[in-house]
């Protein structure tokens, strides 16, 4: 063989070598992870968590959905104040995923966090894709496209009410019966009380989806719905069975929990709800064989999917107010009880977990089919073992048990959640028309 045939032989090797890692769709999949390891180091409420995935995701479908056209379409026109993404002139030497991979981090740490946060991790991988023969041109022109389509996206993503939201006034605390008010053991204020008024990007407005009010307070009635409810969760709580503390545990997903012994407090941190389904994500895709694209389509209609699942969820916690169980038990019942889980800083109805849940398994439903079974394996980086489910539905109708296990949420609230969160996740899947064939 000539020396021309080796040297030949040789480059077509190398390159190979870097797209074979570039483009692997697990990649994508583990940069998602080292986002939400970033966004879970950072103590970010799920509902911001949220918004760091959204627009990282739509960045990077933008870029797959240029590349490939005839089977995948702009989200342009159809989320609410998208109107243009802009992408430089076409350049054969970008690379698409080494692009959607660049555009994932940049936006995603740009959203809500100073850049610079994966700026390590960026650099692992560029420096492995040089070694396995990235061409410079190739890595430069890519770069070039994630950022023009990055600027794009975080242009858009500061229009969604989010600072102003900021410097909002804060939630009021009013000794009120049946009025939510801190817990312990960090009594810390409410989180997020103007969430409701982030811009959407599917749902017409955050009220769309309006649940049926709360039962009526009242604790002194034995016969009353709300009495049951009360009774339901503290006997619940009370009888554990070890499945069901590993259901609560499993889906807990608190992503600061302080834990208290003694005159010692200390945090703890998981992966948020959000987060959560992020992982599930991952894995329904490597276990389906998705290419890169579809891989992050997966992630993109799910994301969008949880991101308006917060913000109708939000409108309707700060619209009633109502009291946590913890509250209304140690008052009126027992003092000493404790749910099984820490409550969370934000009113009770509706439940959080249970709608964004219900949304994510419509998406992904959208995406991979029903009764696609898989097994949850998120949370053992976290100590806890996994669960497997035999499909996204069947997954979300345990978070509605979790959360009632975990003492957290009547569970005439997560019933509730549960619908109008699939009817959220139903009309995203509806409405978005994303891939072609």
């Amino acid at each position: 063989m000539g020396l021309c045939a080796v040297l030949c032989l040789y480059a077509c090797r190398q390159s190979n070598e870097y797209k074979t890692y570039l483009h692997n769709p697990e990649l994508f999949s583990q940069t998602v992870h080292e986002l939400n390891t970033v966004v879970m180091g950072n103590n970010f409420p799920p509902m911001v968590a949220a918004r760091n995935y959204v627009y990282a995701a739509v960045a990077a479908y933008e870029i797959m959905a240029s590349a490939h056209p005839d089977q995948y379409q702009s989200l342009v026109g159809q989320l609410k104040g998208f109107d243009k993404v802009s992408l430089p002139p076409t350049d054969k030497d970008a690379d698409p995923e080494l692009a959607a991979l660049l555009a994932y981090m940049k936006v995603g740490e740009s959203v809500t966090f100073p850049e610079g946060s994966l700026q390590a991790y960026k650099d692992s991988i560029l420096q492995l894709a040089r070694k396995k023969g990235l061409p410079r041109k190739v890595e430069k022109a890519s770069q070039v496209l994630a950022d023009s389509v990055s600027a794009s996206i975080i242009r858009w993503s500061k229009k969604d009410n989010y600072l102003e939201t900021r410097g909002a006034e804060k939630y009021t605390v009013k000794d009120i019966p049946g009025r939510w008010v801190p817990t312990p053991p960090m009594y810390a204020s409410a989180a997020e009380p103007h969430w409701q008024e982030i811009r959407t990007m599917v749902l017409d407005s955050a009220s769309i989806f309006a649940p049926p009010p709360p039962p009526d307070f009242n604790i002194t009635d034995k016969n009353s719905k709300y009495y049951k409810e009360v009774m339901a969760i503290k006997n619940a709580v009370d009888s554990l069975t070890d499945e069901q503390k590993h259901i609560a545990e499993f889906w807990d997903d608190n992503p600061f929990k302080m834990n208290v012994t003694g005159h010692v407090m200390y945090g703890s941190k998981k992966f948020s709800p959000s987060g959560h389904w992020m992982s599930v994500i991952g894995i329904a895709a490597k276990q389906a064989k998705s290419d890169y694209a579809e891989t992050v389509y997966a992630f993109a209609k799910t994301s969008i999917a949880l991101f308006d699942a917060f913000i109708q969820c939000w409108y309707v916690k700060y619209e009633y107010n109502t009291v946590r169980p913890e509250t209304v038990i140690n008052k009126y019942l027992d003092p000493n009880w404790r749910p099984y889980l820490q409550t969370p800083a934000f009113p009770e109805y509706t439940c959080g977990h249970s709608t964004i849940s219900s949304a994510a398994a419509e998406a992904l439903t959208s995406v991979y089919g029903d009764n696609f079974a898989y097994t949850d394996s998120t949370e053992l980086e976290f100590g806890i073992k996994n669960r497997s489910f035999k499909s996204f539905r069947d997954a979300a109708l345990e978070n509605n048990w979790a959360r009632f296990y975990g003492g957290l949420h009547f569970h005439n609230s997560c019933i509730i959640s549960t619908d109008i969160g699939a009817k959220v996740g139903q009309l995203v899947a509806d409405r978005l028309k994303m891939k072609k064939k």
